[in-house]
């Protein structure tokens, strides 16, 4: 059995599978810390749950290494890789009590601390607030409660990491939000290295020690859920998490860290102080974004004049369309607003994402 020491991580380096003709994950390259909560998050097909496959031995790579403490785990299979896997679906067995599923993972593996199954069944349902539940058919369960007595389950053997495959998404809402406070909190306890896969953004963000974005198989940024949304490293990313405005002009002047750009009928002022791209250029052509609660009514020192198109009241906020020269804008605001706006933003709240010379 592959044993993930303390000071070790899991790493991808490289890694390719491809389906027939679809490439599921191109030259895919991750490390993740010991002890770290890592979250792969993307659209639909972007290659999160081959990536968790591939980590966890069900699918092997066409090339590239994965591995374990330094350790490369070609030919390991799942069960030697002390990996626990929760799937999307539970996948609990409807013929065992609560306490047999969660005890399904000790016929293979001895209970870690020297305690008998027992305990260690009474220790786990303790822990993710279920005691006293083994008796239980699982079918009397809530989809929150089954849902963490898969997680239980994938913890008793003492896994050195969890492989979560979205675990939320056939929850309600609000269901989604209490639990994945209850996971992250496990995961903190237990202090174990946990693999996250979710299409939901705002997941991502709340849960996470470190984000990757996932596009068509391959990584566009992988930093903390902070910088991830505050500063993004290209387009993809800016306009994926969470809402943003994406501008796209020409440079006109380059001012120390600040770049004077022609956006359709106006000239606005840009930070260049978080690009760690190619050195921008007059001529060259620049893509940068600034995030709804970034734009003021009212204040900035670039100065934009557009019409109100829509409000959503949602609300600690109002979430305002606005049509800028043909080009939809989202602002954020706490006001009731209609008809003509001036909005604006300081250059130090745009976040450029992309130059092209």
């Amino acid at each position: 059995m592959i044993t993930v020491g303390s000071e070790s991580v899991l790493e991808l380096d490289g890694v390719t599978r491809r389906y027939g003709g679809m490439t599921a994950v191109e030259e895919l390259s991750l490390s993740v810390a010991d002890g770290e909560f890592f979250t792969l998050v993307g659209p639909s097909g972007c290659g999160k749950t081959t990536t968790l496959r591939l980590i966890a031995g069900f699918e092997e790579p066409m090339s590239g290494t994965v591995r374990f403490g330094g350790t490369d785990v070609a030919g390991v299979p799942p069960e030697d890789r002390n990996v626990g896997v929760v799937f999307q679906n539970y996948a609990l067995f409807s013929h065992m009590t609560v306490g047999e599923n969660v005890a399904y993972g000790l016929n293979f593996a001895e209970p870690p601390g020297g305690v008998s199954d027992e305990e260690r069944v009474a220790e786990l349902l303790e822990l993710v607030d279920l005691s006293g539940t083994q008796g239980r058919d699982p079918s009397s369960l809530s989809g929150g409660q089954r849902q963490r007595v898969a997680i239980a389950r994938a913890l008793a053997p003492g896994p050195d990491v969890l492989l979560l495959d979205e675990p939320m998404s056939a929850l309600d809402a609000k269901l989604r939000e209490r639990l994945r406070v209850q996971v992250r909190e496990i995961q903190q306890e237990l202090d174990i290295t946990t693999i996250y896969v979710t299409h939901d953004q705002e997941e991502a963000l709340a849960v996470s020690d470190r984000v990757a974005v996932l596009n068509e198989g391959t990584v566009e940024q992988v930093a903390t859920p902070r910088d991830i949304y505050h500063r993004p490293q290209s387009r993809f990313v800016a306009e994926f998490v969470g809402d943003n405005n994406v501008f796209d002009g020409e440079v006109q002047a380059v001012d120390g860290d600040t770049a004077t750009v022609a956006v359709s009928e106006e000239t606005l002022r840009v930070s260049l102080g978080d690009w760690r791209g190619s050195p921008v250029s007059v001529g060259d052509r620049l893509t940068f974004c600034v995030r709804p609660e970034e734009l003021a009514v009212g204040s900035g020192a670039n100065r934009l004049t557009a019409g109100v198109t829509s409000s959503e009241f949602l609300g600690e906020t109002t979430r305002v369309r606005l049509d800028w020269l043909g080009q939809e804008l989202m602002l954020r605001t706490r006001e009731a607003l209609g008809g003509d706006v001036t909005v604006g933003f300081d250059p130090k709240d745009a976040r450029v994402v992309e130059c092209r010379t």
